[in-house]
């Protein structure tokens, strides 16, 4: 397309001076110099727009060129305050959550779940829920659902034991194959949730960019950078987001317990989770009996929910399906959750993503843009130049007519 669009410039020019050969001859050699002239003129604009988003023209340092290499951090910044503006801010999370009915859709998924086995979130979650579940101690974990019970959890403070375990975890090495699976499950929730993230984008960027078609260019090169991202995560031990999980990690099972703030959230929640009557009483004859079961068939889904575990999920599925002071207790705690998150760690999730970008060789994300939206960037030249010459052929005949 570049050598299309510089091949019609070439054209007018040359039109340009056959014209002027023998303009004394007809007067429609007027309409055609004029066009060829103003079409030079209209290409040669386009151009010197095209090659200033990612270049200098002809290697000379012009103000305001090379705009995307010059302004690859702000570019990073953007893509960060994107992030944090429709999806990180507490009030943004609070918001999108406050209609959700999160306790009576899991309910529903549980006492009836799909006969089909072709989700791959589906799968993802089942597999990640096996990784969480190996992640953690195992004795603790057995420790703790023993002492499971409501009088002995009421005078246990919870955070501080979950610290230590995500700290034992951290130290072990047994959260690596639990980030893995995140990686992999987030992958897929963006690849089945494509649709979503290209209508926000669209509806974010400015006139302009609809206009000329390049919002879908750039939706696709967001969403390629995020799947490029996500592999590079999943292959690479050394990444930076793993370095920032981890660190936000530790930081959590620091907080969890050292910080009264984070510890009071913690036992409160705690206190709602056991003071709901219907959980108390689903808690007593479920839990001791499931545990035993978990790690033997979480690997396993479609077996595990045509036995007893499928059983005990069902009875768990039917209380929150069907008791209506569960939802809410559930949708609060989930909602409550989500807000803390957002509030305590979604400016290091927008700094890490802005560091990230920032990281990227200038020479790099200069080729990945223009090898995404070039050749749309090329017909913008060929339509300049034809614009171009349609102006001059107007002005030409403007100017016999007064």
């Amino acid at each position: 397309m570049r050598i299309a669009a510089t091949g019609m410039l070439g054209a007018m020019a040359a039109l340009f001076v056959l014209s002027g050969q023998y303009l004394d001859l007809h007067p429609a050699w007027g309409f055609v110099h004029s066009f060829a002239e103003a079409a030079m003129v209209g290409g040669i604009a386009d151009w010197f727009a095209v090659t200033a988003l990612f270049r200098h023209p002809f290697g000379i340092p012009i103000p305001h060129t090379a705009i995307i290499p010059n302004n690859k951090d702000r570019i990073a910044d953007t893509m960060a305050d994107f992030l944090r503006d429709n999806f990180l801010t507490p009030a943004v999370v609070a918001r999108r959550m406050i209609g959700m009915n999160i306790a009576g859709a899991v309910g529903d998924f549980l006492a009836s779940p799909p006969k089909s086995d072709g989700s791959r979130i589906a799968a993802g979650a089942a597999s990640l829920f096996a990784d969480v579940l190996e992640s953690l101690d195992p004795e603790r974990m057995g420790g703790q659902v023993r002492s499971g019970l409501k009088a002995t959890l009421a005078r246990i403070e919870v955070a501080p034991p979950a610290g230590k375990m995500i700290e034992a975890a951290i130290a072990d090495g047994r959260h690596r194959p639990l980030i893995d699976s995140v990686i992999r499950w987030v992958a897929l929730a963006l690849e089945d949730n494509e649709d979503l993230v290209r209508d926000m984008i669209h509806r974010r960027a400015n006139a302009l960019l609809r206009w000329t078609g390049l919002d879908e260019r750039l939706a696709n090169s967001v969403i390629d950078g995020l799947y490029k991202l996500l592999a590079e995560t999943l292959v690479d031990p050394d990444h930076p987001i793993r370095s920032k999980v981890e660190e936000s990690l530790e930081k959590l099972a620091h907080d969890l317990q050292h910080d009264p703030e984070l510890k009071a959230k913690v036992e409160k929640a705690k206190n709602d989770l056991l003071d709901n009557p219907a959980l108390a009483d689903w808690w007593q004859g479920v839990w001791e009996r499931a545990r035993k079961a978990m790690l033997d068939t979480a690997r396993n889904p479609d077996k595990a929910m045509q036995g007893e575990i499928g059983k005990l999920v069902g009875e768990l599925g039917g209380a929150m399906s069907n008791d209506p002071r569960l939802q809410i207790m559930v949708n609060r705690f989930a909602r409550r959750t989500a807000v803390g998150v957002a509030t305590r760690y979604g400016d290091q999730i927008v700094r890490l993503v802005s560091e990230t970008v920032r990281r990227w060789d200038a020479r790099t994300i200069t080729d990945r843009v223009e090898g995404a939206v070039g050749r749309d960037l090329q017909f913008i030249r060929i339509n300049g130049t034809l614009v171009g010459g349609l102006v001059g052929v107007t002005l030409h005949a403007l100017s016999y007519a007064f």
